[in-house]
């Protein structure tokens, strides 16, 4: 619970391509050294930490991956490698914390004290990180879209708009099974891009708009969907994506709030992720609703559609 050497031993492990690379022969940690530029000694120190971790072995002609560390290779199906990996969006967002004393004191992220700039300009100036987070909240979304598209009557909007929506997933999966219902997903376009071709088949049942929530979003939806988006956002953020979304729900239209309600079943890790990463938390039921009622809505009801998350339904108060 105390030390920093096992967390960073299985991330360094992983950025230099150990379990791909021992996975296919055995090799020595003074010949790995010379593959991979780095000093043989402390490479071999590092690979008898991961021995003893279990992730690889020592055989005759060097150290091998174990079944246990084929968890770690960026072919593992299991997104592990996208987290660890010091040059992907979330392995370099945590290395932020090393810094958690700074965000504690100030409640601000700590990201850019390690890096100089936050960490959605670091994406937008750095395809690859933009590409790896993409990757990321498809590999969390999977498991989630059948109880999200089947925990809630997505048949009542004849338009969705989904604010953030990604690479587009989770709208495919409701326009899927509800074939009454027309989607339109908003995204920056470097992810749009990719949530183009997977909403294609939809023909014009699905529309996709590159641009942030932070400008004027497009009209003609009868509800608003952001999925997982509030939370990345301190409350003046937060404010700014409810207004855009708000100023284009019409009269009897709704905006669809999903997220982890704090408290309620939330992991207090998770949390400090997003402070240090962002600067945002989850929120609190009671939080929800005072962050909606400055925009005039009001709260109509919460279902609880994975374990953990709810989404919330909010209404315009009547004038």
């Amino acid at each position: 619970m105390s030390d920093l050497v096992t967390p960073m031993t299985l991330r360094v492990a992983v950025t230099l391509g150990l379990p791909e690379r021992l996975g296919d022969e055995p090799a020595t940690a003074r010949a790995l050294a010379s593959e991979l530029g780095v000093d043989p000694l402390a490479l071999d120190l590092l690979l008898a930490h991961l021995t003893t971790l279990g992730v690889v072995e020592r055989t005759e002609t060097g150290y091998r991956t174990t079944e246990f560390g084929v968890h770690l290779r960026a072919d593992a199906g299991n997104g592990l490698h996208n987290l660890l990996h010091h040059d992907t969006a979330a392995g370099r967002a945590d290395l932020a914390f090393v810094d958690l004393i700074h965000s504690v004191r100030t409640g601000e992220p700590a990201y850019p004290v390690r890096y100089g700039q936050d960490f959605w300009t670091d994406l937008a100036e750095q395809p690859h990180l933009r590409a790896a987070f993409d990757r990321q909240m498809n590999d969390r979304m999977s498991g989630w879209i059948p109880q999200v598209v089947a925990g809630f009557d997505w048949s009542r909007f004849g338009t969705l708009v989904d604010v953030g929506g990604g690479h587009g997933s989770l709208l495919a999966a409701i326009l899927d099974t509800h074939p009454g219902v027309r989607g339109h997903l908003v995204d920056l376009e470097e992810t749009a891009a990719g949530a183009r071709g997977l909403l294609r088949r939809f023909g014009d049942r699905a529309e996709v708009t590159g641009g942030s929530f932070f400008d004027p979003l497009p009209a003609g939806g009868d509800a608003y969907l952001l999925f997982d988006v509030l939370h990345d956002w301190d409350d003046e953020q937060a404010h700014r994506i409810l207004a855009r979304c708000v100023e284009v729900t019409p009269a009897d239209g709704r905006v669809l709030v999903v997220e982890s309600l704090g408290g309620v079943g939330g992991g207090t890790w998770f949390d400090l992720v997003m402070l240090v990463h962002f600067g945002g938390r989850d929120r609190r039921l009671g939080d929800f609703k005072k962050l909606a009622s400055a925009h005039g809505l009001v709260l109509e009801s919460v279902t609880e559609v994975t374990n953990g998350r709810s989404l919330l339904e909010f209404r315009k108060h009547p004038i």
